[in-house]
């Protein structure tokens, strides 16, 4: 995944969830946060960050830039900082590119697949991705992006979510009925140890997590590759639940 035209800027503020304030080119911009999220530990006066530039659709939208990559001061880093694309939406682009191409496999189902279609209603819920392989095996895939990281362990959510909660128990659901089930955590950085649910934040989380990954739902996380214009997935994580 690659964005078409992206420029360095400085953060100032964020007023609300959806917009913050940036030093771009000399001058004050608002523009549209690609995260609802907290953020709180990487969106700080004066960090460096990179913005998706619309201008050819400015007509069109509210703000001309969009805000998708933090630059994190990290000591262990060989540039003594680290990238991390906050673009929520992201996630979902680089494993539906990752399926299509191998560079994700799902344990149990052959690929290539016959189908991949994103998302799909099923229940109560909308998974990210359906995917039959070629000997009619049937899976359902949600996809959580991870942002949250301290000393190099990565933990998801970083907010209460109680969609997140239902997704899991449907993906239960959906095992019980016969479909393969999965849940790809997409960390949007590199140089992580390890990723593990956030219990001090979401206890309910990291308890459906658990209940589901002992039923049979297969768990998965992946880091990326990261530039300040691109995004691509990068190797398995592991994770401890």
């Amino acid at each position: 995944m690659k964005y078409k035209k992206v420029k360095e800027a400085t953060f100032r503020s964020r007023p609300n969830r959806f917009i913050a304030n940036v030093i771009v080119e000399g001058a004050e911009e608002t523009v549209h946060v690609k995260n609802t999220g907290r953020c709180k530990e990487l969106l700080y006066e004066g960090v460096r960050i990179f913005l998706e530039d619309h201008e050819e659709n400015r007509k069109a939208r509210k703000t001309r830039y969009s805000l998708v990559t933090v630059e994190k001061k990290d000591d262990r880093a060989k540039s003594g900082a680290r990238l991390i694309n906050i673009d929520s939406h992201a996630p979902n682009r680089i494993v539906g590119e990752a399926l299509a191409d191998g560079s994700i496999t799902l344990p149990g189902l052959g690929f290539p697949f016959d189908r991949i279609k994103p998302e799909v209603t099923y229940g109560a819920s909308r998974f990210d991705f359906y995917v039959e392989d070629k000997k009619g095996n049937e899976a359902y895939i949600e996809v959580k992006g991870v942002t949250l990281e301290d000393d190099g362990i990565a933990r998801f959510p970083d907010a209460p979510t109680e969609r997140g909660v239902k997704h899991i128990k449907e993906l239960c659901r959906a095992l019980d009925q016969g479909f393969a089930a999965y849940l790809i955590f997409v960390v949007q950085m590199k140089g992580i140890t390890f990723l593990e649910p956030n219990d001090e934040t979401h206890p309910a989380f990291g308890e459906a997590l658990r209940k589901a990954h002992d039923k049979g739902v297969i768990i998965l996380a992946y880091d990326c590759n990261i530039t300040s214009d691109s995004m691509s997935i990068g190797e398995p994580v592991p994770i401890k639940l």
